[in-house]
């Protein structure tokens, strides 16, 4: 059954007609268009006169121009107005809306600010979007305990500059760290550039409030750095899409600032030589804060966008940075570099200050813009591998791209193993949509064959979710399927996303 059947029976069984307030989702995602029209009832009058009095009627959008906005998210190809958006700007809003959904049995999608790459906050036709960027203070800031407290609508940007204007480090950094909120962050347990070294967002969450479908508030967590009392709850929420609750308070976890830091790019004439090099410098022992490659369509696609200089007769490209202590700096940075040119690097630049670190890091941090530039649809995808078959898995979407005559620039996080087939497209052309379709079934079902997964930071939403039960097997989605009935036995949390 294709992800649009199944969501259209899930809703039939969960809202009968007669009192259902959503139904409709168009997907027109990767060629198997389809829109639904059935005539379906929109929200209650009295459904947004109660939300009105909740949260003010400022607060509250209907009318379709103010709906456009928050009707799709960052995935390519997929859209759908909802019945309306409500900003929530407290917990007890929060939890007001979520018990006036599930009397109701309204569906609830909830959205920072909207930069997810696998359909999660894409709503559904008639159901209620619930934004919390007016969520968006730091609550607390606690030295002594390295923690900070805030709220979901607060940028990943905000956070790093908070800690480091108190001479500490947040590490995560997602692409989209400028607008995407922590909410989103801890919902998708976001990646980054830096996850080699640091980890992704869940190694940094210590506490969590949310609040459960039925308007219970529940905290999870604490300050202390050991706590084992019981299940990691916490953990259930990190990662869980806005499928379990909605989050409206978390604690970080800070680390110190690193003293030093050494950024360089290292070209080469063959994909198998960088990683190559990203082997030989991970049995040295040493783990790079980052490590990142771009394939050569990208570093085409870069150049043509940043003007960085880069040498467009490489086929690859490896950002490299270390950073901690001065003196293991240099001595790491050294290192990598003669490995580099041990493997035939045609060329190592090394910065010479911060300032001109950053500048080589625009030729990875630019790679999405840059190639989102070349087509008017611009699909970018994840799938992790284990280091040891990133080079055979780079190739083996090379030759998906020849296959179904498609343009893929691939680039990511080659220290561990994650990388972004990003294709470069138009929606409006469905033959074409349809091989990109098929490709990425094959690129899918490759990564899970070397021992891979179908999402490294991304995320299942609507994008993957026909891939989640292969990947999962039948026991680990029986496991989620009977978690999320638990929490949300009326399944008003975004429905239809991860799994039916």
């Amino acid at each position: 059954m294709s992800a649009f059947n199944s969501l259209e029976l899930i809703l039939a069984q969960r809202w009968p007609k007669q009192n259902r307030n959503c139904c409709d989702l168009i997907l027109t995602r990767s060629g198997d268009a389809r829109t639904f029209q059935k005539d379906t009832m929109q929200l209650a009058q009295s459904t947004l006169a109660d939300l009105r009095r909740i949260v003010g009627g400022k607060n509250v959008l209907t009318s379709p121009e103010d709906l456009i906005p928050y009707s799709f998210d960052g995935t390519a190809a997929l859209q759908q107005t909802p019945g309306c958006v409500v900003f929530a700007e407290t917990t007890s809003h929060v939890s007001e809306i979520l018990r006036l959904a599930t009397a109701t049995r309204t569906p609830v999608v909830t959205r920072g600010s909207g930069t997810g790459l696998s359909g999660g906050s894409v709503p559904l036709r008639g159901c209620i979007v619930l934004c919390t960027v007016k969520l968006d203070k730091i609550l607390e800031l606690d030295r002594a305990n390295l923690t900070l407290l805030a709220e979901p609508g607060v940028t990943t940007l905000q956070i790093s500059d908070a800690a480091a204007a108190a001479g500490l480090f947040y590490p995560p950094d997602p692409g989209s760290m400028k607008v995407s909120t922590i909410g989103g962050n801890v919902a998708e347990n976001s990646g980054g550039l830096r996850g080699l070294k640091y980890g992704v967002t869940r190694n940094y969450v210590m506490g969590l409030e949310v609040v459960l479908p039925d308007g219970e508030v529940l905290w999870t967590g604490n300050k202390c750095v050991k706590d084992v009392a019981g299940y990691s709850v916490r953990d259930l929420f990190i990662g869980s899409e806005g499928t379990l609750g909605v989050i409206t308070k978390v604690l970080l976890r800070l680390i110190p600032k690193p003293a030093a830091k050494k950024t360089m790019v290292a070209t080469f004439d063959q994909m198998d030589k960088a990683a190559q090099t990203v082997s030989q410098i991970i049995a040295a022992q040493i783990i790079p804060c980052t490590l990142e490659f771009l394939d050569r369509t990208t570093i085409h696609c870069v150049e043509d966008f940043a003007r960085v200089g880069l040498p467009l007769s490489c086929e690859a490209l490896l950002l490299m940075e270390t950073d901690g202590h001065p003196a293991v700096v240099a001595e790491e940075a050294a290192h990598m570099e003669k490995i580099a040119r041990e493997n035939g690097a045609i060329e190592v630049r090394v910065a010479g200050d911060d300032a001109e670190g950053a500048r080589l890091a625009t030729a990875r941090r630019s790679a999405f813009s840059a190639l989102a530039r070349v087509a008017p649809t611009t699909i970018l995808e994840d799938a992790t591998v284990p280091r040891s078959e990133l080079a055979r898995m780079i190739r083996f979407v090379e030759a998906v791209a020849r296959k179904y005559k498609l343009r893929i620039g691939t680039f990511g996080h080659m220290g561990d193993g994650n990388l972004h087939p990003t294709f470069l497209t138009d929606e409006r052309n469905k033959e074409e949509m349809h091989r990109v379709e098929e490709a990425f079934k094959e690129i899918f079902d490759e990564a899970i064959r070397l021992g891979g997964t179908i999402t490294g930071e991304h995320g299942i939403g609507l994008a993957k979710k026909s891939f989640l039960p292969r990947f999962a097997g039948e026991a680990q989605m029986r496991v989620m399927r009977e978690l999320r009935r638990a929490l949300d036995p009326n399944g008003i949390l975004n429905p239809g996303k991860m799994f039916d």
